[in-house]
């Protein structure tokens, strides 16, 4: 189902369209690599949204073996938990996953009004909004095969750049959509991480930080899995890899903290739409000198 355009989005995209001219995010040698895979760009698009997703707090430990509100913090293991997962993070997970495909979703929106096939370079970010919340962007350069019909196809979208996207196109593949992977696990400091992360405790691993750092970038690939095989592709060129890392008070623990840890995943989902076979059939490349021809003797 495509996202419905905002009504001032839809006149900046019908003044596009009257103008006759398009604009772009691309270098220019970006713009050279699409114009030499046979694409060209028809429009800058943008799509956006503010949602009121909070921090990762509440009322319990998240690590902690008991119910809200009680129970001991057992520490002893981290809690990963990225879309769908229940209990702590769960909706907040979600809402991430809502915020980010919302703001895709209005950027190809516009792509289609200017009848494009896909957006390329996309950037996404996240932002503090200044009256609350968080707000989310997308921005690329829409582009099109000329000579190829639009039909009811979601246009593609691809995070590579305008370089990578025309060396994709040439190999054969071709992005089915950006693919994404969120995960948020929490790690109670227990006593015995409490006394590793000490200062004058040398040079020694926090067991338990690597625990929740691992857990949670193991958990935020399998979420990215699972978005490439929604989108039908084979596999996914991954351009971003984030983690953020924040503390609080346990509120179970008096004088215990929490870490929290938010590991994020983007790539470009591809498929092959080439035929087996056609990679070893390309034409021969004649080579002709150019410099001074040498005389041969008898």
């Amino acid at each position: 189902m495509r996202e419905e355009l905002p009504a001032v989005a839809g006149a900046r995209i019908a003044g596009i369209r009257s103008s006759g001219t398009w604009g772009s995010s691309l270098t220019c040698g970006e713009f050279a690599a699409v114009r030499s895979a046979g694409f060209e760009p028809v429009g800058q698009v943008f799509g956006a949204a503010v949602y009121a997703a909070g921090a990762a707090s509440g009322p319990s430990c998240p690590a902690a073996g008991g119910s809200a509100g009680g129970g001991t913090p057992g520490g002893s293991a981290a809690r990963a938990q990225g879309r769908g997962g229940a209990a702590f993070f769960g909706p907040l997970v979600q809402a991430m996953y809502e915020a980010r495909h919302t703001a895709i979703g209005r950027m190809t929106a516009e792509c289609a009004r200017l009848g494009g096939h896909g957006v390329v370079g996309v950037r996404l970010s996240r932002g503090t909004f200044p009256l609350g919340g968080l707000e989310f962007t997308a921005i690329g350069t829409a582009v099109r095969a000329p000579g190829a019909a639009c039909g009811r196809q979601e246009p593609f979208t691809s995070d590579l750049s305008g370089q990578d996207f025309a060396k994709l196109i040439t190999a054969g593949w071709v992005p089915a959509g950006l693919a994404l992977g969120i995960s948020i696990g929490s790690w109670h400091d227990d006593r015995t991480t409490t006394r590793q992360a000490r200062w004058g405790s040398g040079n020694a691993e926090v067991t338990g930080w690597t625990e929740l750092v691992n857990q949670v970038r193991h958990d935020a690939r399998r979420q990215l899995e699972s978005d490439v095989q929604r989108l039908g592709a084979e596999g996914v060129v991954i351009a971003a890899m984030q983690l953020r890392v924040s503390q609080r008070d346990c509120p179970v623990s008096v004088g215990r903290r929490d870490h929290i840890a938010e590991a994020t995943l983007i790539g470009t989902a591809i498929a092959s739409f080439s035929r087996p076979g056609l990679g070893d059939t390309q034409p021969a490349l004649s080579v002709m000198p150019i410099g001074p021809r040498r005389h041969q003797h008898p």
